[in-house]
């Protein structure tokens, strides 16, 4: 039998957890006591976890930085925060840009998880597109070509739908709400040099994701399985209705051709998701960024050799792509002041959009269709 107490044996248990973990994971109790830490984070303040065991999280950073402040938060609450772009700055670690995030721990009491997660290419997304210059002359180049087929297919559309019965007038009344949409779009192709401020109105997210479903359904998904796992007490987006129906189109149409041929499934959710900040670039602003969107597939994931640069234009892995879906996602999601991260496993890709609100909040007409919430489509 061995010696050791129990608890020991929970600390060497939780050790060996920690240690497999990439980013930098100090356990603190509820007198701001590290009580552990794990290897990255050994490297990240240049101590030996010995060292970092039993010192309070004020001897190891300044008491009034931001981590300190929101491990405060986090115990005093009794709930989960995090900030984006937060500035670590010591003797230790030196000034760094870092993504920090505090949970309680759910079987010690009183007790917090903190990561603290330098500054990763999620983060840059729509601050730091490179070649903008050769998006924007392509995008120029193809906006005169775009709009005259458009044309053709919205006036298609209107004779169709003087023939076909009431229930296929549907579809034809979808095509023409596409078409003057990306009518919309195509006059505002110059979209990543463009810094006019963004025109603003209280958008309902699940009525943006609806339509972006039903086009899906109707066209490159007609094979996927669209799962909708929406949070109906959501307030409205603070944005641009179209250009949100853009970011998610992209977003659920690079999903749906990730899926594999049998199987495929297109998990689409909303929550709302406390203590979520971001720095504004330039300013001492912080921005809440409360409400999330992810659209998940279970394809075979991302290629590692690409996600370095996923969000730079002209970069995909698709044989007939342009590669500039997700520069515009990134610098949509950018104007909106907001931020989109992905992570990506084999089976499981996510691509995970946080969004600021509205802040007064509306009448509950905002909800989600009832008929869609937590329900698996097709």
């Amino acid at each position: 039998m061995s010696d050791r107490t129990p608890q020991a044996r929970i600390g060497a248990d939780l050790g060996a957890v920690l240690s497999t973990l990439p980013n930098a994971i100090l356990v603190i109790d509820d007198r701001t006591v590290i009580r552990d830490a794990n290897l990255s984070a050994e490297q990240l303040f240049e101590a030996s976890a010995t060292m970092l065991r039993d010192r309070r999280l004020d001897e190891l950073l300044p008491a009034d930085s931001i981590v300190c402040a929101l491990v405060r938060q986090s115990l005093e609450t009794g709930s989960p925060v995090s900030q984006h772009g937060a500035v670590l700055d010591s003797l230790r670690t030196g000034q760094r840009e870092v993504t920090l995030q505090v949970s309680p721990m759910v079987d010690r009491s009183g007790w917090v998880v903190l990561s603290i997660v330098e500054h990763t290419l999620a983060m840059k997304i729509g601050q730091q597109l490179v070649h903008r210059g050769a998006a924007r002359s392509v995008t120029a180049m193809l906006a005169h070509e775009i709009k005259n087929p458009l044309s053709g297919i919205r006036g298609a559309a209107q004779l169709l739908e003087m023939v076909v019965s009431e229930e296929d007038k549907t579809l034809t009344k979808l095509i023409r709400d596409e078409t003057d949409r990306i009518v919309k779009l195509v006059e505002r192709m110059e979209v990543f040099s463009d810094e006019r401020p963004l025109e603003r109105t209280p958008v309902n997210i699940h009525e943006v994701l609806e339509h972006v479903r039903r086009v899906a359904e109707n066209g490159f998904g007609r094979a996927v399985r669209f799962i909708e796992r929406y949070d109906p007490s959501l307030p409205p987006v603070s944005g641009n209705r179209d250009q949100l129906i853009q970011v998610f189109l992209n977003l659920v149409k690079n999903a749906a051709e990730a899926c594999p041929e049998e199987g495929g499934e297109v998990v689409i959710s909303t929550a709302y998701q406390h203590g979520v900040r971001v720095a504004l670039p330039g300013a001492r602003t912080m921005m809440s960024l409360p409400l999330v969107v992810a659209v998940q597939d279970n394809g075979s994931g991302i290629p590692e050799d690409l996600r370095e640069n996923l969000f730079d234009p002209f970069i995909t892995s698709k044989p007939k792509g342009s590669g500039l879906g997700l520069p515009l996602v990134a610098k949509l999601i950018n104007d909106h002041g907001g931020i989109v991260e992905f992570e990506s496993t084999p089976r499981r890709t996510v691509f995970k959009v946080m969004l600021p609100i509205v802040r007064s909040r509306p009448a509950p007409d905002w909800a989600a269709p009832a008929s869609t919430t937590g329900n698996a489509t097709r």
